[in-house]
């Protein structure tokens, strides 16, 4: 398909479908017929993706920036303005708007909007395509071109820029609102103020259409779903009003604003079908403090205890290592704590320095030292230096394969039996890493191998005990492969536990948790 504009971005997956760029699709107005929109992932090559980005012979091309893909698109980018140096490259997305005079891919770029280019990216083109016809000239065009907020009521929905493919095969992104009242120094949200809504009629009237289409997954990007309790009681009612058996939501909410009116309706929903990402990132006060983040942890603990006992919620809870303050015996607490609250998942995040962020206000007084390139993580600070930094990081990456696969429900809380999870786990952690050298490509039945071993060998529990533990794990996937190292342990042939029914690959790690 030739096409005069093509809307492109390097997703982290396939499975991700690029919302921001359907939004500047759906508003491009007239120029839309003559718009394409093509994704590609980050493990494609820059060449190959030049050639068929090419083939739709473009005069605009506009790239969606990201953390994950700035590097291999800077690359992409520099193929091409040597292949056709007259196509306009246009640059939008975080990674962007912030912090452009040093970076290398803004060089390459004719444009750069930063902000929300909802509608501002098709002003931008409309002046590119007419070549000053119309009055302005695109020399008169700056650079750098900042988007102010755009008036939600003027804002297209993309919702109707979903394929049929897209809805069998990629995550369905969907937002009520955007911002956030927050000012935690690490997250670009905290620059995002004020917090506005999407008008709701228009809104709820898309999600009937997707419903109507087979949607069956929805992930909200809200950074703050449950902010306006009276919006967020009647997106859930609308949900729970037209669930069907497969329906599953995901939201960002802030942990510790559960009023009545929302637990009343959340408890409603059948158990697995609603999952919650809540951020709490640190348990110490003092850090809190540091950063700028407002929390209250005891009302925080009573929400995660209405979820566990009172509903059928799955919870995603973030902890970040690295910030500054956060000793590692205070993470460790921070750790244990979550831990005793029940959490489905814990997310062991390692701090970022975000571009525009105010987290470098700290870089001085804590010396906090960021890797150059993306994702830009922390490497040491004054509390934590590169060796621990770097045991912590083996930890996260080890949390994620054990604890949070849902391969080993019953068998990770083993690692601590009684005593601290955090530093039980990584004691586990720096044994695992001294015997596979790796933190990633390690086979499932390989890893559970190596936790028998580490809970019988180091731990010295009774190897009956673990196998039979392993193996009930193993089957809660709906495997029935018996492992060779464990059979002459298992005394007894148990029932198979059922295999989940969830066909979905989106679903997975959830099944396992709930099963």
């Amino acid at each position: 398909m030739v096409a005069d504009i093509v809307l492109t971005t390097l997703n982290a997956k396939y499975i991700h479908a690029a919302f921001g760029l359907r939004y500047l699709l759906a508003n491009l107005g007239d120029l839309r017929p003559s718009a394409a929109l093509v994704e590609f992932d980050i493990n494609q090559r820059p060449l190959d993706i030049a050639e068929m980005l090419l083939a739709h012979k473009p005069k605009i091309i506009g790239f969606g920036v990201y953390i994950w893909n700035v590097a291999p698109t800077a690359e992409l980018i520099a193929a091409i303005k040597r292949l056709r140096p007259d196509i306009k490259i246009i640059l939008g997305g975080p990674e962007v708007s912030y912090e452009t005079e040093s970076q290398p891919i803004v060089q390459l770029a004719d444009h750069v909007i930063t902000g929300e280019a909802d509608l501002k990216f098709a002003e931008v083109c409309q002046v590119l395509i007419d070549d000053g016809s119309r009055g302005c000239s695109p020399h008169q065009l700056k650079k750098i071109i900042p988007a102010g907020l755009p008036e939600f009521s003027h804002v297209a929905l993309p919702y109707d820029f979903y394929t049929d493919d897209d809805l069998a095969h990629r995550i369905i992104y969907v937002e009520a609102s955007r911002g956030c009242p927050f000012t935690c120094e690490f997250c670009l949200s905290s620059l995002d103020i004020p917090v506005r809504q999407f008008p709701l009629p228009a809104f709820l009237d898309a999600l009937q259409k997707l419903l109507d289409r087979g949607v069956k997954q929805f992930k909200f990007v809200d950074r703050t779903f449950n902010l306006n309790v009276a919006t967020s009681k009647l997106i859930l009612e609308f949900f729970l009003a037209r669930h069907q058996p497969g329906h599953f939501y995901h939201f960002e909410m802030i942990p510790d604003r559960l009023p009545a009116e929302l637990r009343e309706v959340i408890a409603k929903f059948p158990p697995g079908t609603l999952q919650f990402e809540v951020g709490i990132q640190t348990f110490n006060p003092e850090v809190g403090s540091l950063i700028s983040r407002r929390q209250n942890y005891e009302r925080l603990a009573d929400n995660f205890n209405f979820l566990r006992r009172e509903t059928g919620v799955y919870i995603h809870a973030d902890l970040i290592v690295g910030l500054p303050g956060e000793t590692l015996e205070s993470f460790a607490a921070g750790f244990d704590r979550l831990i005793a609250l029940g959490p489905q998942e814990i997310q062991v995040g390692i701090l970022k320095r975000l571009r525009g962020t105010p987290i470098v206000r700290h870089d001085t007084e804590w010396q906090m030292i960021y890797s150059a390139n993306p994702p830009y993580e922390i490497l040491q600070n004054k509390l934590l230096n590169f060796a621990t930094m770097q045991r912590l990081r083996r930890f996260a990456r080890y949390w994620d394969l054990t604890g949070n696969s849902g391969n080993f429900l019953e068998a990770t809380p083993l690692i601590w039996s009684g005593d601290s999870p955090f530093h039980s786990f990584l004691r586990w952690s720096g044994w695992l890493h001294a015997r596979v050298k790796r933190t990633d490509s390690i086979a499932l039945l390989r890893l559970m191998e190596l936790l028998f071993e580490f809970l019988t060998d180091e731990l010295h529990l009774d190897a009956r005990l673990v196998a039979e533990t392993l193996w009930r794990d193993y089957k809660r996937g709906g495997r029935h492969d018996k492992p060779g190292f464990i059979k002459d342990f298992l005394a007894t042939e148990e029932p198979l536990l059922p295999a989940s029914k969830t066909k979905t690959v989106l679903l997975k790690r959830q099944a396992r948790h709930l099963v």
